[in-house]
């Protein structure tokens, strides 16, 4: 009888602990951040747990720029052009132009958030719910570390060719120093790679004022060689290479929208240095729009040069730009453009490795991460758990990996960034309008606004499909009037089916770790740090009187 009785108990409490843990699980990921000014604004900084705040505007814009423009700037312009002719100029305008207004919802966020770490995890977290936050990062995430292996291959690449260029040198390096060597099959062994991402990492670990000076110093060089070939390029443009303008018709010309548009990625690499941003609310929303139009009116000005210079017919496919001045006659150009080539990727692999960590330290604060990513040196003022994480990971795909051919799968985790920043701009818009006002209507706020963006979002696939098929514009208007952004039509006509595939897996995994340590370490309500001045929002003598 007695046993009989225990078992019932057991069968009883198991029963029971099913639930338990389901709506645990649900209770932890639904809750979001809030983050309402806390009155102990310094208490982080004095206690060396904080960021330092040494960026300036200017500091801001070049950290856009440097994030933005790499190598691509010398071969995606070309490789486009030779589709779209020179098109390619309207395809950088209407990329630029989806850029600038994603760039204004980051700019929104960054002022209403002006002194938090994190970027679009952080907007995720305060606007929907934990789980929703986490998947974000761990999507942005993948695309880093792979991103940052990739990049440091080909700048590792890019030496080597540099460094050919003295005599004694030419064809005399191995190919596994900087090329690359195939082992075993699956393994491409590069030495290079990881000792310049260990280089980036330790000035990375030092301070934001050394790794700002190396990145200004690098990302002012890149775009002094961009002018300079743009300008020695107007001179040697025929104006009848420009005719015809779209030779493939306009489909050619969006197609190339869709393609260059990811050019653009990394202007949102400001938002994540709200915390060690002098003026953040005013600094961070001007770095994010100013870096992202210096790249528009370079990318434009390039185009206009190399379609200027060459038939767009004979643009080659690896280096379009080294090709046409060496065309030309100026190939003391083309070796000036390997020199820009490796400025642009050493800022780009640096900033990549800089918000990494940044990211990496807004989860460990939170509690969603083991808390050694949370931690900051309290000298150097820099998240050095963190930085050396992603330094390590990087530097192990780098050497070992060709981590090149995954680089099709990248480009989801860029989409998924963006358009979740949109819809957080969408939704805490939403919660300001609703929260003073007394619902009556049949279904709640929510719900309605989850509609809604559903709604923008169907009618964006609905854009894309119709384009894809060759559907008569008059349906594509109306879908883009009610929708308003076609941004579904990018993962609809452009990913390949391993990024879907990767994008599942991904979320799988996330949510495996959300629920096995995030859910039961995470803490909402730790308190976001504020430690900027009074004056950066006030007056002076407003602020005196505070």
């Amino acid at each position: 009888m007695r046993t009989e009785q225990s078992s019932v108990v057991t069968s009883s409490s198991s029963s029971m602990s099913t639930p338990s843990c389901r709506s645990r699980f649900w209770s932890s990921a639904l809750r979001s951040k809030p983050l309402a000014p806390a009155p102990d604004t310094a208490a982080r900084a004095e206690s060396g747990d904080g960021l330092v705040r040494r960026l300036g505007l200017f500091d801001l814009i070049l950290l856009g720029i440097g994030a933005s423009i790499g190598a691509g700037i010398f071969v995606v312009t070309g490789t486009v052009a030779h589709d779209a002719g020179p098109g390619v100029t309207i395809s950088f305008i209407i990329a630029g132009v989806s850029c600038v207004l994603n760039a204004l919802c980051y700019a929104e966020l960054a002022s209403r958030f002006p002194a938090v770490v994190g970027g679009a995890y952080l907007y995720t977290y305060a606007a929907f719910n934990e789980i929703t936050a986490f998947l974000v990062f761990t999507q942005l995430m993948l695309d880093y570390h792979i991103g940052a292996a990739s990049i440091a291959r080909s700048l590792a690449s890019y030496v080597v060719t540099v460094l050919e260029l003295i005599p004694f040198l030419k064809d005399n390096i191995p190919n596994w120093v900087g090329h690359g060597e195939e082992v075993l099959g699956a393994l491409s062994i590069n030495i290079l790679a990881p000792i310049i991402l260990v280089l980036l990492t330790a000035v990375l670990c030092r301070g934001v004022g050394e790794s700002s000076i190396l990145n200004s110093i690098m990302t002012v060089t890149k775009i002094l060689i961009v002018l300079f070939v743009i300008i020695v390029g107007a001179f040697k443009v025929n104006v009848s290479n420009w005719t015809p303008f779209a030779p493939n018709g306009f489909k050619s010309i969006l197609t190339g929208a869709t393609v260059v548009f990811f050019a653009y990625v990394g202007f949102d690499a400001v938002a994540n240095s709200a915390e060690e941003s002098k003026r953040p609310q005013r600094d961070l929303p001007l770095g994010i729009i100013g870096s992202l139009m210096v790249c528009v009116a370079l990318y434009i000005g390039v185009s206009l040069v190399i379609t200027g210079m060459v038939p767009y017919q004979h643009l080659g496919e690896e280096a379009p730009l080294s090709e046409a001045f060496t065309s030309k006659g100026l190939k003391y150009v083309s070796v000036l453009i390997s020199f820009g080539a490796v400025a642009g990727l050493t800022t780009t692999l640096l900033v990549g490795l800089y918000v990494q960590s940044r990211l990496y330290l807004g989860l460990g604060r939170d509690g969603l991460l083991p808390a050694m990513f949370g931690k900051v040196h309290p000298t150097r003022h820099t998240p050095i758990h963190s930085q050396v994480w992603v330094g390590l990971i990087a530097s192990t795909l780098a050497c070992l990996l060709n981590v090149h051919v995954l680089s099709h799968i990248l480009s989801v985790g860029s989409l998924t960034g963006y358009s979740v920043v949109s819809a957080c701009v969408v939704r805490l818009r939403w919660k300001d309008e609703t929260s003073s006002q007394v619902s009556t209507k049949l279904i709640s706020s929510r719900v309605e606004g989850i509609t809604y963006l559903l709604a923008i979002a169907c009618c964006g696939f609905t854009a894309g499909v119709l384009f894809r098929f060759g559907a008569s514009f008059i349906f594509l208007i109306v879908a883009a009037v009610i929708g308003i952004l076609s941004a579904a039509a990018l993962y609809v006509r452009h990913l390949h089916y391993e990024a879907w595939v990767r994008f599942v897996v991904l979320s799988i995994v996330a949510l495996v770790i959300y629920a096995s340590y995030g859910q039961f370490h995470a803490d909402p309500s730790v308190k976001p740090n504020f430690e900027f001045p009074v004056s950066s929002f006030l007056g002076a003598a407003d602020a005196d009187r505070v």
